[in-house]
C-alpha cells in the first residue's frame, strides 16, 4: 500500500499491528550476527509517543520467507508542530522511520511534509535533510531524542525549501524538461524511451491552488501525479493508466529523487 502521511489521527497499537505486525518481533532473525542488539521498533513507537510524536501510517513488505523480521516503515507525526505557509498552504512534518529485524537494516530517519492545500505527502531527502541513522548496537532513549531534537531544528529549512521553489518562476521550456526528468525519475532512463507521455498533461494543474508557473506549483502538481498515477501514457499502440505506487520504499525513493530534482531547478 502506498504511504498515508496525511492523517492527524493517531493509530492504536492493535491498528499498527494490523498494518505491519513485524513491528512488534520481539526478537532477531535466525543468524543475525552475535554483536546485533535486538531492539524491537515497538520500543522506538514508545519512545517517540513520549516525545510526542504519534503514529499516523505504517507499512512492511510482503516476505517470503523470513515473515516478522522484514522491512517496515513507521510514520510519525506531532500535531503541535505545523510549518505555516502564504495563503493557508500550511505543512505538517512527519518523521518516517525504517527498519528491519534481519541484522540489515539500521533504524533509519526521514523527513516528511503533508501539505495541506492539496493532501500531498512528499518525502524530503536532501543534502540539508539527510536520512539520520541508528545502530542496533547500544541504542537508548536519549540517542533517539538527540536524533529527533535534530531532525525538529532542521525544520527551517524546509520552510526555506518551500520558499525558495516558491520564488523560483519557472519558463515553460523548463517545466516541460523538469516534467520529462520526473517521468523518467519514475519510469527509467530505459523505459521512458519506450513510451509517449503528454507531458502539458503531467503538469497540468488538478486544482486551483496549483495554478502558476513557480517552481512550487509545478514541483506538487508533477509529484502528485506520479505518485497516484494521476496521468495515462502510450505503450505502443496501447493507452494505458498509470499506476498508483503502493510499494513503500519505491514511493520513498521517487519523492526523495523527485525532491532533490527539484532543488537543483531552484538553484
Amino acid at each position: 500500500m502506498a504511504l498515508n502521511i496525511q492523517s492527524n489521527v493517531f493509530l492504536t497499537e492493535s491498528e499498527i499491528k494490523e498494518k505491519a505486525s513485524s513491528i512488534f518481533t520481539t526478537t532477531g532473525a535466525p543468524g543475525t550476527s552475535e554483536k546485533y542488539a535486538h531492539i524491537s521498533t515497538k520500543q522506538i513507537v514508545e519512545d517517540m509517543a513520549k516525545l510526542g510524536w504519534g503514529v499516523v501510517d505504517a507499512k512492511q513488505v510482503r516476505a517470503r520467507k523470513g515473515d516478522g523480521y522484514q522491512k517496515h516503515l513507521v510514520v510519525f507525526r506531532n500535531n503541535d508542530i505545523v510549518i505555516n505557509g502564504d495563503d493557508n498552504d500550511n505543512a505538517f512534518p512527519q518523521i518516517l522511520l525504517t527498519n528491519s529485524h534481519d541484522g540489515k537494516n539500521a533504524f533509519t530517519f526521514t523527513a516528511g511534509l503533508f501539505r495541506l492545500v492539496c493532501e500531498n505527502g512528499l518525502v524530503i531527502c536532501s543534502k540539508e535533510f539527510e536520512n539520520l541513522k541508528i545502530r542496533h548496537y547500544g541504542y537508548d532513549f536519549d540517542e533517539l531524542q538527540k536524533v529527533i531534537n535534530t531532525m525538529v531544528k532542521s525544520l527551517p529549512l524546509t520552510v526555506e525549501s518551500m520558499n525558495a521553489f516558491k520564488r523560483k518562476t519557472l519558463h515553460q521550456e523548463q517545466i516541460a524538461e523538469f516534467a520529462r526528468k520526473a517521468a523518467e525519475i519514475r519510469f527509467g532512463a530505459e523505459q521512458i524511451r519506450n513510451i509517449q507521455i503528454d507531458y502539458d498533461k503531467l503538469v497540468e494543474p488538478t486544482r486551483p491552488e496549483d495554478q502558476g508557473s513557480d517552481l512550487w506549483s509545478v514541483f506538487n502538481v508533477v509529484q502528485e501525479k506520479l505518485v497516484h498515477g494521476m496521468f495515462e501514457y502510450t505503450s505502443g499502440n496501447k493507452l494505458r493508466k498509470a499506476r498508483k505506487i503502493k510499494n513503500f520504499k519505491q514511493d520513498l525513493d521517487l519523492n526523495a529523487k523527485l525532491y532533490e530534482l527539484a532543488v537543483e531547478y531552484a538553484a
